[in-house]
């Protein structure tokens, strides 16, 4: 069963456009949206399992340039 998670990162100052649209082109990203609020970029992702979710958040989305954090809220229903 696949698992799915809300993505919610915050940038550096103008990029939240570009770190959208790099993160919706990593694999297991199936919605990446810059949005207005207390974060600058949403992300929807999904995994295999909690491991591989884990890899695609920390070892991909957290690489893109202009992300200097992530909080992520695993989806359980």
């Amino acid at each position: 069963m696949a698992v799915c998670a809300f993505v919610f990162l915050e940038c550096t100052a103008g990029r939240s456009k570009d770190v959208a649209k790099q993160v919706a082109g990593i694999p297991g990203v199936k919605l990446s949206h810059a949005v207005t609020g207390p974060h600058d970029v949403i992300a929807f992702v999904e995994g295999p399992d909690i491991n591989a979710l884990g890899i695609t958040i920390i070892s991909k989305i957290q690489a893109v340039s202009g992300v200097i954090r992530t909080t992520t809220n695993v989806v359980v229903e």
